[in-house]
């Protein structure tokens, strides 16, 4: 009897092949009940990591993502050595064996994380033999004492904030290369912050702030080795960082600390174990985002510190704290499950982020804000919380962001597919590549995945593995998407699909076998009731924003550069030029929306993908919503140069429809991302 009701399940393609060989559940994050066998996580009494990162290089990005690598090798981050003065060699602190010499704080290690991150992940082997000078004279430079690299005193006491971001570079490099030096090494330097006195201990502001990256550094060593004394010193580190765990406030409103910093008391509950820790990190993440975070893109307004009466769409970020924001995003996935983080990730990375830079990727601007339309060289304070020509593309727009902007794509693209603790495998983010990892009992297999998202719904991953093998696929259901679906060599997953949650796919994988991932992607309306109930119109991850004809103008560097701007000697200026960006076409319209059913309002216009595989651009763009908005006569810019604040709720304005049209934020250098809604 059960034989011929299994016949007619069959035959009725109520019970797919598919469903036999698989096992599928959605689930909110991996399991941490068993350890990965090839991959390093947390050792006890650390919590356990619900991700691991793969070591640098077992991820090769394909399509927009690797155009994008290749314009950054081949724009400012890949040659800034050649241009900045805080990179050139002759004298340089970082390179000098007893510390001495100039240049000798964040810079050198701020552009270092991103360049051989970039080197390794490119396998360029000039971009890695140049990293290793850097990396040598580093590793050449420790004391007898322990203490490593430039020394900075302030205040009579010493300044760790430049040997932090250091530590992250060593780390990167020996995951590459496994160079057993850098244990030793970090171990000598760590006895050293160890004995230091507390009061002598994270004193200076930014060390005091960004404490947390020294913690998560000690972690890192503690797992390769074991030595209890570490956790001693990540309890000391904790006691002397700033208080990220306040219920109503920060310890300082800088943009790039928060985006940085508010991590870290989760850093210290995975030592800590106590809930309060981890729950603090999503209360600094949601604090900020109640009043300064009420914008599209994932960030908040913090030109450069946080001000109350200052939370207009028209305020922005730092680069450097979009980077920090997805460098954060990106650890918290690891050291938590949620997927939260990596949805996250994904707003800032498509929607804030590409805005930043200049499609060739040489030159950047300080200040990018979701309302924007001028990006010129005048001072625009008090409007934005900084004197200088910040708004402008310029290769040394601060030398902070400068040197920092590296680490964002890099880091991202390391952390697209994931180890899991089960000896299994998650996509975690999405984006063409190659994976090469271990799973099951050593079994080496490689993934390749192609898709043109976010700009397409589908996503393909072909398995290549020597032998069949059994172990768990995790695929990340964004939390946008609501009917996500997902196929085996053809055959439809009929298991439910929860968005904001892993499909964990367990099965025997054969060499060949190919999976299907479609996100089928709807418009939506997110409403900012406290920013004039102005409205952003989002497709799947992306947030679009006003298609404004963008008039450049470019100028020499140096007649635009703020104070701190050096140049290398005998750089070639005429090679980095600035430039300001004005409009062309009319910015300030009311947009018509039917809030409940956008799809009523807007239609969606896809389009070819562009021959440079690089769709950040107005004209590139794959994707565009064709809308309709009716300009506000009173809407212009005010007294300091910058877009007004919206106009009061409800808006005046002509009341005449135009047509419009609307391109992903990230492509819009120019932009109007919160629109007034146009009311009869």
């Amino acid at each position: 009897m059960k034989k011929i009701v299994l016949l007619i399940f069959i035959c009725t393609g109520l019970l797919s092949c598919t469903e036999q060989d698989a096992d599928v559940e959605c689930v909110s994050r991996p399991s941490t009940a068993s350890t990965n066998i090839h991959y390093a996580g947390n050792r006890p009494p650390l919590q356990p990591l619900h991700f691991i990162k793969l070591p640098v290089g077992s991820i090769k990005p394909e399509g927009w993502i690797r155009e994008y690598l290749n314009r950054q090798r081949d724009g400012l981050s890949g040659h800034l050595g050649e241009i900045s003065a805080w990179l050139q060699k002759d004298g340089n602190a970082w390179l000098s064996p007893d510390g001495k010499g100039d240049y000798g704080w964040e810079e050198v290690p701020y552009w270092l994380k991103g360049y051989a991150g970039m080197g390794y992940i490119l396998n360029d082997a000039g971009m890695i033999a140049e990293a290793k000078t850097w990396l040598e004279a580093v590793l050449n430079s420790q004391r007898e004492d322990g203490y490593f690299g430039p020394w900075i005193e302030k205040n009579g006491k010493p300044d760790l904030w430049g040997n932090m971001i250091m530590l992250w570079c060593l780390q990167s490099y020996y995951e590459f290369s496994d160079d057993r030096r850098v244990i030793p090494f970090m171990s000598k330097y760590f006895r050293w912050q160890l004995q230091l006195p507390d009061d002598m201990f994270l004193e200076d502001y930014w060390e005091n702030s960004r404490g947390g990256d020294n913690l998560l550094s000690v972690y890192w060593l503690y797992n390769i080795t074991g030595e209890k004394w570490l956790l001693e010193l990540a309890e000391k580190i904790h006691r002397n960082t700033a208080d990220w765990r306040r219920d109503s406030s920060l310890p300082n409103w800088h943009n790039v600390n928060i985006a940085q910093c508010f991590r870290e008391p989760a850093t210290w509950w995975m030592q800590s174990a106590d809930s309060a820790d981890l729950h603090a990190t999503y209360n600094n993440f949601h604090l900020i985002r109640r009043t300064f975070g009420q914008v599209p893109g994932g960030m908040f307004g913090s030109d450069e510190n946080s001000r109350m009466g200052y939370i207009d769409p028209r305020q922005g970020v730092e680069t450097c704290g979009i980077v920090e924001q997805m460098t954060s995003d990106e650890i918290l996935l690891r050291m938590t499950g949620d997927p939260f983080w990596a949805d996250h990730c994904e707003d800032v990375a498509f929607n804030t982020y590409p805005a930043a830079v200049m499609p060739d990727f040489k030159s950047l601007r300080y200040i990018t804000s979701p309302n924007s339309v001028i990006a010129d060289s005048k001072n625009h304070s008090p409007g934005i919380a900084n004197g200088g020509p910040f708004l402008m593309m310029n290769p040394f727009s601060s030398r902070c962001c400068q040197h920092n902007h590296t680490q964002g794509w890099p880091y991202y693209a390391e952390h697209l597919w994931l180890a899991t603790p089960d000896n299994g495998l998650a996509a975690a983010l999405f984006n063409s590549c190659t994976v090469k990892a271990k799973v099951a009992d050593g079994t080496e297999i490689t993934v390749s995945e192609t898709t043109g998202y976010p700009f397409e719904e589908q996503v393909r991953m072909r398995i290549g593995t020597p032998s069949d093998v059994d172990f768990p696929l995790y695929i990340r259901i964004p939390a946008w998407c609501k009917n996500a679906g997902i196929r085996i060599n053809g055959e439809k997953i009929r298991t439910a699909l929860k968005e904001g949650t892993f499909a964990r796919i367990s099965r025997t994988w054969k060499d060949g076998d190919e999976l299907t991932v479609n996100f089928p992607m709807t418009l939506s309306v997110r409403r900012w009731e406290v920013n004039q109930n102005s409205l952003s119109v989002n497709y799947g991850p992306l947030t679009f924003s006003l298609k404004i004809a963008e008039r450049y103008e470019k100028s020499e560097s140096k007649s635009t550069a703020i104070h701190d701007s050096r140049w290398q000697e005998g750089a070639d200026e005429s090679k980095w030029p600035s430039w300001a960006i004005y409009p062309d076409s009319p910015w300030n319209y009311a947009l018509q929306c039917n809030v409940e059913h956008p799809e009523r309002s807007f239609t969606v216009v896809k389009k070819a993908w562009p021959d440079d595989n690089f769709p950040f651009t107005p004209e590139s763009v794959p994707i565009e919503i064709k809308a309709k908005g009716s300009r506000i006569p009173s809407w212009t810019t005010d007294r300091y140069g910058l877009c007004a604040v919206l106009p009061a709720y409800p808006a005046r304005t002509e009341g005449k429809l135009e047509d419009i049209t609307l391109i992903p934020m990230g492509a819009a250098r120019l932009r109007i991302s919160a629109f007034p809604e146009f009311l009869k």
